[in-house]
């Protein structure tokens, strides 16, 4: 009688025992590692059972540990963003300062989220964020949440639930990942009312949407897009005054958080107000330069309305969300904003980013030349407007630009840049000065040339 060959399989206990393994289990656990195993033992009985060959001992061991180690490769971890998009969604949009990184570590333990050292009873959670976002704003009052997305959810299902909200056709956006404002809006239990058109509404075409089933009045601020030519919209303050008339509340999302001032076709959070906005929404991790937020300021009344609402417990903020944007909102107050980080990239100009360029191109060595391009803002920021900058351009043969750009991301760290005109492109903008020999170092080493020593001083 033929044995049957999945016999010669190791049993678990012997897969387990491998020197591979071992080391997996004191990284992920027994309990991992042993799911991992087991679903390769089944996968590999049914492949032999089909006729095909009897893995041996260490090529399951190695399946086991690949899987495990591919897996562990997918966690959040540090890179460094040499892409030159300042607030890059998918690497996490603004890199916190060194006060709000402090202030998270510090949080990361037992922490006043809602306790009172004072009384020595329960505080209320938040309540230090919004005092900073009152006298950052202006605004009566002002509420924290996990993003801006769950501010929104929160404003239009807390204020105009069962009624209709009316928004111009032009301001029914779409954000990363396929979430559009009508599905928001559907999600909060309004009513869309659309109005205008995708490139002009008028002022009357809100007037003749406005009636006893209105609840709120929404405008957006298009932040990922801009439509330009024969264009028109009302004023804010002309909106506002409209809403009011009709006793209703004017919401505007202004998405990306320029607090105030100027910053191109940015709308700002004070000048909002100042037009007439009974609530303003925003993000806290793009140009306010804090952590993931959603940040709603405005009447007291109704922010307080949103306060209570059952739903702000299901979006309320973190205890390292509040202590980042605590510190942030601080160094606003004092006058330091072009100190934290995403500030200190935006307002980089050529002849500052020239002599780091330099230097690194001549640590990579021949390969490595400047050029003049542009960085640009990202995260919903400015869009359509560059930044000029000065970029590193380096000739990736013979393995090309695809290769050497996942050898970079290879790296430990991760090293993140991309590719134009088949060349591989550092843009320094985003990458702080003190990795930039970090990045010589990985670009040359993903040439495949001799590692290179750290760039020289900055040449004029």
């Amino acid at each position: 009688m033929t044995e049957d060959p999945r016999r010669r399989l190791p049993n678990m206990d012997v897969l387990l025992g491998h020197p591979e393994l071992v080391e997996r289990a004191a990284s992920f656990g027994r309990g991992v590692v042993l799911g991992a195993a087991r679903q390769a033992l089944e996968v590999s009985r049914v492949a032999v059972a089909g006729g095909g060959p009897v893995p041996g001992m260490d090529e399951l061991a190695a399946r086991v540990a690949g899987e495990l180690d591919e897996l562990w490769a997918g966690r959040t971890r540090a890179v460094v963003n040499a892409t030159g998009v300042v607030l890059h969604t998918n690497l996490g949009r603004a890199p916190l300062s060194a006060e709000a990184r402090a202030a998270v570590a510090e949080a990361a333990g037992y922490a006043t989220v809602e306790y009172d050292l004072a009384g020595g009873t329960r505080g209320r959670r938040g309540a230090a964020a919004e005092a900073l976002l009152r006298e950052a704003t202006g605004a009566e009052a002002a509420l924290a949440v996990n993003n801006a997305a769950g501010a929104l959810l929160l404003a239009l299902g807390g204020l105009a639930r069962g009624r209709e909200v009316v928004v111009s056709r032009g301001e029914l956006i779409e954000i990363g990942g396929e979430f559009r404002l009508p599905q928001v809006m559907e999600a909060a239990g309004v009513v869309l009312r659309e109005v205008g058109t995708t490139n002009r509404t008028h002022l009357s075409d809100y007037a003749a949407a406005l009636g006893a089933g209105t609840g709120l009045v929404l405008a957006v601020h298009p932040s990922n897009y801009r439509v330009e030519g024969f264009t028109t919209r009302p004023g804010l303050a002309e909106l506002a005054t409209l809403a009011h008339e009709h006793g209703l509340a004017l919401l505007h999302d202004v998405g990306s958080g320029l607090l105030a001032g100027q910053l191109g076709g940015e709308p700002s959070v004070e000048a909002s107000l100042r037009a007439g906005a009974d609530l303003v929404l925003f993000s806290g991790d793009k140009l306010l330069g804090g952590p993931q937020a959603g940040l709603v300021v405005g009447r007291a009344e109704l922010v307080g309305r949103l306060a209570r609402h059952p739903l702000a417990r299901a979006v309320r903020a973190d205890k390292l969300t509040l202590a980042a944007l605590e510190a942030t909102l601080a160094a606003h107050l004092a006058g330091r904003r072009d100190e934290l980080p995403v500030w200190r990239a935006l307002l980089l100009t050529p002849a500052e980013l020239r002599p780091r360029a330099a230097a690194v191109a001549a640590a990579v060595g021949p390969a490595a030349s400047l050029r003049t391009g542009a960085s640009v803002a990202g995260g919903g920021s400015l869009p359509g407007e560059g930044l000029e900058s000065v970029l590193v351009a380096v000739d990736p043969a013979p393995a090309g630009a695809a290769a050497v750009l996942a050898r970079l991301r290879a790296g430990d760290p991760p090293v993140v840049a991309r590719a134009e005109r088949g060349r591989v492109v550092v843009d320094l903008r985003t990458v702080p000065p003190e990795q930039d020999a970090l990045v010589a170092r990985a670009v040359t080493a993903a040439l495949g040339s001799p590692a290179a020593g750290p760039p020289g001083p900055s040449a004029p």
